[in-house]
């Protein structure tokens, strides 16, 4: 990994979890005048960022403009990996690790992230998880609608701005490829709504197989389910004990009586939804994905597939070894073999495996907390009725026999998604052309509206699963939730308008419904999506196009497009491994429904 920054104030900048600010202006700089601080950020004043910004800045309208880029090489590499010491097996890595490197800089820091691909035989891309991408679609990095794959051997550099700040993580948006290991965690540093002492980083915790996630994946494509982990990791590692050998190591992390720590958790995990604790140290939630929130206190923090969470816990215990827990969450219809394990050890204190008890009040639903953003953001309530849409999320009991084998789809609307890696949405722009393929699932967002509001419904008769469901380019403001069908009478009154909870994923309830909306204020094509890995591959996706006349789309014999004939001259020499699912699917004929969104 190559890493360098450039600007006009670099000069003394220290690039860690806990860097400082530089000095910045507010977009719109005479605003700043009004509104200059006191206080510079540090242990008693983690609220303070640069003059001008702090905790109660408006991210979505206001962010720094530090002037700086920061820049980071990355290659990804067919490898061999055994982060539980239980079995090599093939690894798809970036820089050779497990996750990758941390992508770290500041809030309004522009980014330049140049991606190698060195495996022989898989495409590839990177999506920037939670990014909103503010008038930058074409670095969303998702293959088949913001891009095409990156071909072995080929090079692109993405380059986009942080205008917002927190924890979050970069993955493949490669078929299944991030179970594999194509994945690493993102700090973007600003302010925080709590004070704390020292910054940890981040903190992972994934369901790990021993099998590859594409045979995973192929497992679930022809039965309808994947299949369960073989072990927990937490920040890449683990122990597995089988009969009487137990092999690998703990993650360890070194902890000072009378210190407030921040640790931002995270999980890339391709079907499991895990619950997180340390024994003896309750935790203070101070934002979930890139959303700073009102803190509150809990034992537990249950983190669903592409969540984070970033906790302050104090180290006010008898110095000693604490477990932290990660488990799979059964409520969630998540499974695991295996438990996740670190031990956080006090200083002065040998490193051995505690005797600590595990916290009570353990999750006992598959609920995300309906957490208080720290800046009030209001939803319209009056246009909600005439404009809401459905989107019903089915599960095709039929199967479709192609190539000898049975495939068992997800479906978003009626349509199982199906894209072409080398083929993406913004190349039918950037050619003038609107004949999208039907599989394609897309759904043109009225360029009148200032809002729009989606009820996504589990189906009568769908398999009794949550979803973790996942939107690019914005926050979606969670509405409400709730069991059975949605009806607008009866449930309308339940939905909260007056600064509900914002966050980029959400489970969707079992048999239930999820209503969500957000401000069309993002030109894009906008992928939306179950982020259980084996269920996007199955198809349960949809991509929504916001103000089309204004995205900014690709110039020809750019390096955007000279990606796409690269990716194309690799297909037409017939790869090794053609494509067998949603590509993030086209091997097969997708099935046909009606595919207009149903009004309520």
């Amino acid at each position: 990994m190559k890493f360098v920054t450039t600007g006009a104030a670099l000069m003394g900048l220290c690039l860690t979890a806990n860097a400082s600010p530089i000095h910045a202006e507010r977009m719109d700089a005479s605003h700043a005048l009004a509104k200059k601080q006191s206080c510079t950020n540090g242990p008693n004043s983690r609220n303070c960022w640069l003059p001008g910004f702090d905790s109660t800045t408006d991210m979505y309208n206001s962010w720094p403009n530090t002037g700086r880029v920061v820049r980071y090489d990355l290659a990804v590499t067919n490898t061999t990996c055994n982060p539980d010491g239980s079995r090599q097996r093939v690894c798809l890595l970036v820089d050779g690790s497990m996750p990758g490197p941390t992508i770290i800089g500041n809030w309004g820091d522009t980014f330049e992230i140049t991606i190698r691909n060195k495996m022989q035989h898989n495409g590839t891309s990177f999506h920037w998880h939670g990014l909103r991408q503010l008038h930058s679609n074409t670095e969303d990095g998702v293959n088949g609608i913001t891009e095409c794959a990156l071909a072995p051997g080929d090079t692109k550099t993405y380059r986009f701005r942080a205008t917002e700040y927190g924890t979050s993580w970069y993955h493949s948006h490669f078929s299944a490829q991030y179970g594999d290991g194509t994945l690493g965690t993102i700090i973007i540093n600003g302010p925080a709504t709590a004070n704390y002492d020292v910054d940890l980083g981040t903190y992972t915790v994934q369901d790990w197989y021993n099998i590859t996630a594409y045979h995973a994946s192929t497992i679930a494509l022809n039965t309808g389910r994947g299949p369960a982990g073989t072990n927990i990791l937490v920040n890449g590692t683990n122990k597995k004990t089988e009969g009487t050998v137990t092999t690998g190591k703990y993650n360890t992390v070194k902890i000072k009586t009378g210190k407030k720590y921040r640790l931002r958790l995270v999980n890339p995990s391709i079907d499991a939804a895990i619950r997180v604790s340390l024994d003896g140290h309750p935790f203070t939630v101070i934002a979930n994905d890139f959303v700073p929130i009102v803190p509150y206190n809990t034992n537990w923090v249950l983190v669903g597939i592409g969540q984070r969470y970033d906790v302050i816990f104090t180290a006010n215990q008898t110095a000693g070894n604490y477990w932290f827990r990660a488990e799979a969450h059964a409520p969630c219809v998540s499974f695991n073999a295996g438990v996740g394990r670190a031990i956080f050890t006090y200083d002065n204190v040998t490193a051995a495996d505690p005797n600590s008890e595990a916290l009570g009040d353990v999750p006992t639903t598959c609920e995300d907390p309906k957490s208080v953003p720290k800046i009030a953001k209001n939803v319209p309530k009056d246009t909600f009725a005439k404009q809401a849409q459905h989107l019903p999320v089915a599960f095709d009991n039929r199967t479709v026999t192609t190539n000898n084998q049975s495939i068992v789809l997800w479906t978003v609307n009626g349509t199982s998604m199906i894209i072409d890696p080398a083929e993406p949405t913004l190349e039918y722009m950037a050619k003038g052309q609107s004949n999208y393929p039907k599989n394609y699932n897309l759904i043109n967002v009225s360029d009148s509206a200032a809002w729009t509001y989606w009820v996504i419904q589990q189906a009568v008769g769908a398999p009794g699963l949550p979803h973790p469901i996942h939107l690019h380019g914005h926050d979606s403001y969670v509405l409400g939730t709730g069991n059975g069908q949605f009806d607008i009478d009866t449930h309308l009154p339940t939905l909260t308008f007056t600064n509900p909870t914002r966050r980029d994923v959400y489970h969707l309830p079992t048999n239930g419904w999820l209503v969500i909306a957000y401000p069309t204020d993002n030109p894009g094509a906008w992928l939306m999506h179950c982020h259980i890995a084996f269920h996007v591959a199955m198809g349960l996706s949809v991509q929504f196009v916001e103000r089309e006349s204004e995205i900014i789309l690709p110039a020809r014999n750019s390096e955007w497009f000279n990606t796409c004939n690269n990716y194309e001259n690799y297909i037409r020499n017939k790869p090794v491994y053609p494509q067998d699912d949603s590509g993030l699917r086209k091997r097969w004929p997708p099935l046909e429904w009606p595919t207009s969104p149903a009004p309520l």
